[in-house]
């Protein structure tokens, strides 16, 4: 189980998240504000940081931005602010996940769950070369792809793309992001670039309704979290 440090000016928040995720094994810290989150996610071992955007004495955005630069540790963003610019920045930002409030305690119990499991797979000793999100398989030595079993033919981008998404599967990709890593940094801008590749990555997988490559409105892209699925 996971050491999770949970961010909130909230004292009753603090108390249900505490008994509710401890109940399910997990240890939990606390922290009040940003000051005293970052204090602690530097000198405690943390696993996970739930962070609420609205703390009294610093933008949780700027807690965020701080959190990712001292570590890599996972930031699932809690908040009552269901903005889109605001969910854009915080996931750009470094946020891992975003969960409007209210919110159940099982779906953010799963959530951390998904974020500490790829964790743990960023930071393993041998690098992953084969990997499957669902039915789609990604082979990155051969450089080939297959969906349901059967190998789908892809441009050089397109292959980058999928298995860029498909190493994170469950988490929203900003399109800043994706553009970032698949195209590069003077790319980010070129949102036009991303969605036509992706148009054609739904048509190649039989997928034109984006139920499998899911469109996130206004924010970016994702494969689906559940390997089942």
């Amino acid at each position: 189980m996971a050491r999770v440090l949970v961010v909130d000016d909230d004292p009753a928040l603090l108390r249900v998240l505490s008994m509710g995720l401890g109940v399910r094994g997990h240890t939990v810290l606390t922290a009040t504000n940003g000051r005293q989150a970052l204090t602690k996610a530097a000198t405690s071992t943390v696993d996970l940081v739930v962070l609420d955007l609205g703390l009294p004495d610093m933008d949780g955005l700027e807690v965020t931005r701080l959190l990712r630069a001292q570590s890599d540790v996972p930031i699932i963003v809690l908040s009552a602010e269901a903005a889109e610019g605001r969910k854009v920045a915080a996931l750009d930002g470094g946020a891992d996940d975003y969960m409007t409030k209210p919110f159940g305690l099982a779906e953010l119990e799963a959530r951390i769950r998904l974020a500490a499991r790829h964790w743990n797979q960023r930071n393993a000793d041998e690098p992953v070369s084969k990997f499957a999100v669902g039915p789609l398989e990604i082979d990155l030595e051969r450089h080939r792809a297959t969906m349901r079993g059967t190998p789908v033919d892809l441009t050089p981008r397109e292959f980058e793309l999928l298995a860029y998404l498909a190493r994170y599967p469950g988490k929203v990709l900003t399109h800043r992001t994706i553009l970032a890593e698949v195209w590069g940094p003077g790319y980010v801008d070129e949102v036009h670039y991303l969605r036509v590749y992706v148009h054609r990555l739904r048509r190649i997988l039989g997928d034109e309704e984006g139920q499998f490559l899911r469109t996130e409105p206004g924010v970016g892209y994702a494969l689906p979290g559940d390997p089942a699925t």
